[in-house]
């Protein structure tokens, strides 16, 4: 008698809107927690480890959007899992791990970004990270390990103390099974009753000497809070370390150009407007909510939108995120983008209003 056999119909994660479950909650440290996701229906989630996902959730009655790098690796491709540390005062990653629990559907956007290792590859590697900037390269470093790549790993990741170190177990684990992942663990102090064999203090030249004496000859992917990526881009530039081979994550605080709140860019944009001939203006169609304004040059399309109470989600402001992406129907922009949008969508027409400046009068379908 034949076996039956039931086909699987699996589609793959592409850039875009997709509904996920929760479907697990690890508790890494005391305020970190991992959240696992899957799909309803089997999805293959192929992403480049280093990238992100944006998530769409709704908090006290608004609409919220933040973005999260993937933790997980693409080698477990039905499921992906983001960790977030609880931050005081946050709005987003404290309702997370206070709301977010198992069997819960969100909404997710992505995945995209430019800070990954398959478009940088490279035979050595140093990966340096500071506190939940562990996300990233870890994603990375389970990708080489899980695929038996001949990549050459020196992991060097800065805690505050050793309660503090996220994934310690796994990547004990990691260093303890291969002979090309080598450890290195670095937390500020230990406190009493804690049993700390590691480095102690911060991350300096001495000390990455000691670690990774051929750093110079490394790929480097770096990702932690800002002063710890300045801190690590600084001394490298010291050393005459070639910066076309050094990488950061990106996605993390927002520029000084980008931190004007919206309302403040729009009011200044209407006083510039007013001392603009008519001329000059360009108009800007939405073509779905039947709505036009006319904007200065050099305001964003995102910015028209929200002259006319149109809101167009978006999470970084940097076009990153790729939550702002809509259909260009007519008309020339510029976008100057940071990963946030394929070169598929591109030629498709697609565009990320956060960061597309009108070059003649557009029509978006919006």
């Amino acid at each position: 008698m034949t076996p039956s056999v039931h086909s699987v119909n699996t589609q793959t994660w592409v850039n875009g809107r997709h509904l996920v479950r929760c479907v697990k909650v690890i508790q890494e440290t005391w305020d970190v927690r991992t959240f696992c996701f899957m799909a309803e229906q089997p999805v293959m989630f192929f992403f480049k480890p280093g990238q992100f996902v944006t998530l769409e959730l709704e908090i006290d009655g608004r609409p919220v959007m933040r973005s999260y790098t993937i933790s997980s690796s693409p080698s477990l491709p039905y499921s992906f899992s983001i960790t977030i540390k609880r931050v005081p005062g946050g709005l987003v990653s404290n309702w997370l791990h206070d709301h977010l629990q198992e069997g819960h559907e969100i909404a997710v956007h992505g995945p995209v970004g430019n800070f990954n290792c398959i478009d940088h590859s490279a035979n050595k590697v140093l990966l340096l990270s500071g506190g939940v900037g562990v996300t990233p390269v870890m994603s990375m470093a389970r990708w080489w390990f899980d695929s038996n790549a001949e990549v050459d790993m020196v992991f060097v990741h800065s805690a505050r103390t050793p309660k503090d170190i996220i994934f310690r177990r796994e990547l004990e684990h990691m260093d303890s099974r291969v002979t090309n992942f080598n450890l290195n663990l670095i937390c500020e102090r230990y406190e009493i009753g804690d049993t700390w064999s590691g480095f102690t203090g911060y991350l300096g030249e001495d000390m990455l000497r000691l670690i990774a004496p051929d750093f110079m000859d490394r790929e480097i992917f770096c990702c932690g809070p800002t002063p710890y990526m300045r801190a690590v881009k600084a001394l490298l530039e010291r050393q005459g370390f070639p910066m076309a081979r050094y990488h950061e994550e990106s996605f993390g605080a927002t520029p000084d150009e980008v931190k004007t709140d919206v309302a403040e860019q729009i009011e200044q944009a209407q006083e510039e407007s007013d001392n603009l001939v008519s001329e000059d203006m360009l108009r800007v169609d939405f073509a779905q909510s039947g709505k036009s304004v006319k904007i200065a040059p050099g305001e964003t399309v995102h910015s028209a939108a929200s002259k006319l109470g149109l809101y167009i989600p978006k999470a970084c402001g940097m076009g990153i995120c790729g939550t702002c992406k809509v259909l260009k129907i007519s008309g020339e922009v510029t976008m100057e983008h940071n990963g946030g949008i394929s070169e598929t969508d591109i030629a498709e027409g697609y565009i990320l209003s956060c960061c597309s400046i009108p070059e003649k009068d557009l029509v978006v379908a919006y």
